[in-house]
């Protein structure tokens, strides 16, 4: 009987000893992680995902090209640069055409495709270039290779990380607000019914009236169309480098975790998968002090307050005659407006405007002068706007910035103005809309205090499932086994098939004998009748 009692008490401190030394969550356990961002404002979320991971004790090697708009070295974690074949004049270059189609005068709507369509295949064109440089660098993928990563981690808008993860058989995490033509439903295997998701650029809401819903289903079923123009250049990068042919949809299905830019603040409810993750407002809680220029700046507006002006990475200047339109209306308000500009700047600035080459943004909207926010609508802004509750004047220019102030409007946070057709006059108006109206400010801090009721912070969500990914070498228990039907076989369409034929045996069979039945009914009846 002691034994036995002795033997289990063993038995149980074993397990226990056990069950310690195993990888959780809240362990000192470390590992390596890859990533590979992508420029632009996709880079804020990484790099926020990036510094925390290697604060934590991870090793985190970040792999840039030489040449990039924001793209650079961090306080924790590793650099590794590899050159590419363009110059930063190229890089300016297409920047300013970029600039130059999104603010230039009010065209037919044929020119407009063809320009903005024009301006983003030479910016794709560089993603291509700067992905075929990585994948040649002999010397620095076989360093990669040896450093025997647990995760990558990057945004699949640049394909790029999610080519190198499938390359180095590493579990990858994906970051994304979403991708052109729907290919991040396609890859997810989630459900996107077009009778109430919106798709991109229809300015649909998830309630249609008919018409709605029959443009979003005419989107929907151009979407795989759309995508093989966007992501054909990749077929070639991606066979030279795997030397085998894989689709991108493939590929981009391999991914374990979804860290989606977004939550049901901004975005309509809409379906998602066990592997999809809500991280919208990720660079929120990264606050910083204001230096003691801008603080004296922003205390001298008074009870006035300030208004925050930004178009976003891409957009830091315009047009000296679009630029003159801002600086007039910003004269008629009391209050005082930080604006990030690079262009231009008139001879006599008002007296209430500061210029900045680089705007603090997050934390301005963080103060408690923060009035409203001028934007162009991209997710980063639109988000640390949600965080702070500060209304908006919204000026989308292209991508999903359309989507995003439609989705804001619709709430009645912010007021959306046309960049071509903006006056000082409407700018003031839309202005004092969301400053003087108190409905304004009460809805949008009704949202602010929906969205920033979570039980964890969007920065340590995107920080554990990457850990947890690391830690298990993927997430293979939340992969739908939808991955593993074809198109009859997901929706069903074999099985109706077969029901529909036993449906029509039956009937015939039933028919059959009926007409039997009938031919013999009155076969005696006709019998009696000659008796």
């Amino acid at each position: 009987m002691h034994f036995g009692i002795i033997l289990c008490l063993m038995i149980s401190k074993v397990s226990s000893a056990l069950l310690d030394q195993r990888p959780s969550g809240n362990s000192s356990w470390t590992g390596k992680l890859l990533v590979v961002p992508m420029d632009g404002s996709h880079w804020t979320g990484v790099k926020a995902v990036a510094e925390e991971m290697g604060r934590r004790g991870h090793t985190v090697i970040v792999v840039i090209p030489e040449i990039s708009m924001r793209l650079g070295p961090g306080k924790h974690y590793i650099t590794k640069i590899f050159p590419v074949n363009y110059e930063l004049d190229l890089l300016n270059e297409i920047l300013t055409e970029h600039v130059r189609v999104v603010m230039s005068p009010r065209q037919s709507l044929l020119k407009s495709v063809t320009s903005t369509a024009a301006s983003f295949i030479k910016i794709f064109n560089m993603m291509v270039s700067t992905s075929e440089s990585l994948f040649k660098n002999q010397e620095l993928i076989g360093f990669l290779r040896e450093q025997n990563f647990d995760a990558v981690l990057t945004d699949p808008a640049l394909p790029m990380g999610a080519i190198l993860a499938y390359n180095l058989s590493v579990p990858a995490v994906f970051m994304l607000r979403g991708m052109p033509c729907g290919i991040d439903a396609v890859a997810t295997a989630c459900p996107d019914p077009p009778s109430y998701v919106p798709r991109f650029h229809t300015l649909n809401s998830d309630c249609m009236t008919f018409s709605q819903r029959a443009l979003n289903l005419f989107v929907k079923i151009l979407e795989p169309l759309i995508c093989k123009f966007v992501f054909w250049p990749y077929e070639e990068v991606i066979f030279n480098f795997l030397q085998r042919d894989v689709s991108l949809t493939e590929i981009l299905k391999t991914g374990a975790i979804w860290l989606m830019r977004y939550d049901f603040s901004l975005e309509f409810p809409k379906p998602l998968m066990p592997n999809m993750q809500l991280i919208g407002g990720i660079n929120c809680e990264i606050r910083n002090p204001l230096t003691k220029e801008v603080e004296e700046f922003v205390k001298g507006s008074g009870e006035h307050g300030i208004v925050v002006f930004s178009l976003g990475s891409l957009v830091s200047s315009m047009p000296k005659e679009k630029a003159a339109i801002f600086f007039e209306a910003f004269s008629m308000i009391p209050q005082r407006v930080l604006w990030r500009y690079t262009g231009e700047i008139p001879d006599h600035v008002p007296e209430n405007v500061k210029v900045m080459k680089w705007l603090p943004q997050n934390d301005l909207l963080g103060h408690s002068k923060a009035k409203a926010f001028i934007t162009h609508g991209g997710t980063h802004g639109i988000y640390e706007g949600i965080c702070h509750g500060v209304p908006m004047v919204m000026l989308p220019l292209f991508g999903d910035q359309g989507d995003n102030v439609h989705r804001m409007a619709s709430r009645g946070v912010g007021v959306v103005l046309n960049i071509h057709d903006i006056t000082a006059e409407t700018l003031v108006d839309a202005l004092n809309t969301v400053i003087n109206n108190g409905s304004y400010k009460q809805r949008m801090e009704k949202l602010s205090a929906i969205h920033n009721d979570r039980p964890m912070q969007p920065l340590d969500l995107a920080v554990y499932w990457t850990e947890f990914v690391m830690r298990h070498k993927g997430a293979e228990h939340l992969r739908p086994a939808a991955h593993e039907l074809n198109w009859l076989q997901y929706h069903s369409l074999d099985v109706i098939g077969f029901l529909l034929f036993i449906v029509l045996i039956v009937t015939l069979a039933t028919f059959k004998c009926c007409a039997l039945c009938w031919r013999r009914c009155c076969r005696k009846s006709l019998k009696r009748k000659e008796d």
